[in-house]
């Protein structure tokens, strides 16, 4: 995939914001276990990075999602992955679906404002029983007169606790699971809806997660993105750019913890000299370094289908798979090299090594992601799961 000086442009603006609006407070934030989204999100809006591919009609930049690449690429230069994950289910997880099949009504209401940084928005589909597998979500959105009346609960969702709406993903009939769901815009300061106290996680500090209850919610049946029964198949297309993000926006982080390893090993000394003067050290780091190069390959060609018009579910699947194992194969290895120094909570390559296990569960774990790749090869009968 060829960058142009327009993409070289915006990877600066990115880098720029990130050095000064978000670098010098991760560490404040990892440690209150949240970072101000509105304010955050209102500053990259007035740059217009939370509408990069989004229709020009409602504030977005309406460029083609090479521009979404190489934004989530330079995401990765945050020192933490807990904001290139709340700024992605901004981006690339609740809005995707919205800018594609809402009405213009229900885009002015929601994506506008997300777009300019007025709106946080979260997605809402995993449940308590139900996170990789979609199709067994039990919440209901039932028709009452003009309204949509909601009732159900979704678990583990980030940005929750600061969201002014959520994309949220209900069942709208008794139909087949994958014929009875839909896509609904439901503003969070609804009555009826509550929230658990922050989820404390092993990694993504600084990202608020939580529990979102909806007891006889009712929002306008105006607010419906696209057509009724159609959710599922919206919530599958906007994965490929979900799980596409994913993997762009671990590139670097995986790079810096490289670089900061051979950093820490070229200092620290054991038996007289440096740890980095060990050849088996050498080619493990180049190694690491080859996967993330590959990975990245991965990505761009992920991208340029994409592009194409092509379904990327496929190798969008593998990128996913790919970029969840080898976050856990480099920040493993990595964190061995750091000694004792690696198994304490400040150091940098244990925040990698926290937070980067997210990559292999959520968003589809990985044998949800083996599945799918085995069912695009044949390898699965029909009918088989």
């Amino acid at each position: 995939m060829l960058f142009t000086e327009e993409h070289d442009a915006l990877r600066e603006n990115v880098r720029q914001f990130i050095e000064k609006e978000i670098n010098p407070h991760v560490e404040t934030w990892e440690r209150e276990g949240m970072f101000p989204a509105h304010d955050i999100f209102r500053k990259m809006g007035e740059l217009d990075l939370l509408g990069i591919t989004k229709p020009e009609k409602f504030g977005g930049l309406g460029l083609d999602y090479s521009f979404g690449v190489a934004f989530a690429e330079e995401l990765g230069t945050i020192r933490c992955g807990a904001l290139p994950m709340a700024i992605g289910v901004q981006t690339d997880m609740a809005t995707p679906a919205l800018a594609r099949f809402g009405s213009d009504e229900v885009r002015r209401e929601f994506l506008e404002p997300s777009i300019s940084g007025e709106y946080v928005a979260c997605i809402g589909v995993s449940e308590p029983h139900a996170g990789s597998d979609v199709a067994a979500i039990k919440t209901t959105a039932k028709k009452d007169g003009g309204d949509y009346v909601i009732n159900g609960t979704k678990m583990w969702i980030t940005n929750a606790t600061q969201a002014d709406w959520v994309c949220l993903l209900v069942n709208t009939s008794d139909g087949p699971s994958h014929k009875n769901k839909s896509l609904i815009a439901v503003p969070l300061k609804t009555d009826g809806v509550t929230f658990s106290t922050k989820l404390d996680k092993l990694g993504m500090r600084s990202s608020d997660t939580a529990q979102i209850f909806f007891d006889n919610v009712r929002v306008p049946q105006r607010f419906l993105i696209g057509e009724e029964g159609h959710g599922f198949k919206y919530q599958m297309i906007q994965f490929q750019e979900e799980r596409m993000f994913a993997a762009a926006s671990i590139l670097k982080g995986l790079e810096w913890v490289v670089l900061d390893t051979i950093e820490y090993a070229r200092q620290r000394k054991a038996f007289g000299q440096p740890i980095l003067d060990n050849q088996s050290i050498h080619f493990r780091l180049g190694e690491l370094a080859t996967e993330i190069e590959a990975l990245r390959s991965l990505v761009y060609r992920c991208c340029e289908c994409y592009l194409s018009g092509q379904d990327v579910t496929l190798l969008a699947s593998m990128a996913k798979l790919k970029s969840g194992r080898l976050a856990r194969e480099v920040t493993d290895a990595c964190l061995q090299y750091w000694g004792g120094m690696g198994f304490m909570w400040e150091t940098p390559v244990t925040r990698a090594y926290r937070d980067m296990r997210l990559i292999s569960i959520g968003g589809g774990t990985d044998e949800v992601m083996l599945g799918i790749i085995g069912k695009l090869m044949g390898l699965i009968p029909p009918g088989g799961r």
